[in-house]
Formats: C-alpha cells, structure tokens, sequence
C-alpha cells in the first residue's frame, strides 16, 4: 500500500503500546493489525486524524526491551478480532511494521518524554 499523503505543518505522534505478552506483538507482526483497549482508542484515532504519521513503539511489559515499532495505518473500527482473545480489548486497526527487533532500554535511556516530568522512554 502506499503511504499516507502528507499534511503540511501537522506533527509525527509516537505512542509505546505496551503488550502484556510477546504473543500479541508475534500476531501484529505476522497480520499487519493490533489493538488497544478502549481508552487508548480514542487519543490514537485523534492523532491519526490530526498528524502527519503516527508511530506505535511496541513493548512487552516487564521484558526491558522494544519489540520494534510500527505505523498506524488506518483508524481504529469498530470490529473485533479473535486473535487476542480478550474482551478488554477494542477494534482493530492496521499496522505496518518498519523494524522488528529487540532494542534493550538501555539503548533508548538518552530519550526523554517531556510530557511526562522528562522521564526516561521505556
């Protein structure tokens, strides 16, 4: 598929997508899909509407590692998948995978997130 047109002057988004298991990254991987849980759901569908690209970085909790990083590649609907098998999550939406790769934390420590008192991204 071919990438989204570009908006002028509108800003990339980043979102860490935490997964409570390496399994639901393993499905994204190979489907080209995630999903969230409803609360997440409406911030991501915004940010899509609203920005230039937006970049989900995947990690499973507890790992200490990225699992890689994606692009949302459409909004978030309103079917469900079966694939992760629980009933907190929402719709599904694609997801196209730019790296596929463990990146220990240690790695990203030089990065901070201003929005949340500079801690450090992990």
């Amino acid at each position: 598929s071919k990438p989204p047109s570009p908006r002028p002057n509108m800003p990339v988004r980043y979102f860490i997508m935490k997964s409570s298991n390496l399994q639901n990254i393993d499905i994204s991987q190979q489907k080209g899909i995630w999903s969230t849980t409803p609360s997440n759901e409406r911030k991501l569908n915004r940010a899509f509407s609203e920005s230039n690209m937006v970049y989900l970085i995947f990690s499973v909790q507890g790992s200490g590692h990225f699992q890689g990083f994606a692009r949302m590649a459409s909004e978030i609907g309103c079917e469900k998948s079966q694939d992760w098998g629980s009933a907190g999550f929402g719709g599904v939406f694609k997801v196209e995978w730019s790296r596929k790769e463990s990146i220990p934390f240690q790695l990203a420590q030089h990065l901070l997130n201003p929005w949340n008192d500079n801690k450090k991204v992990q």
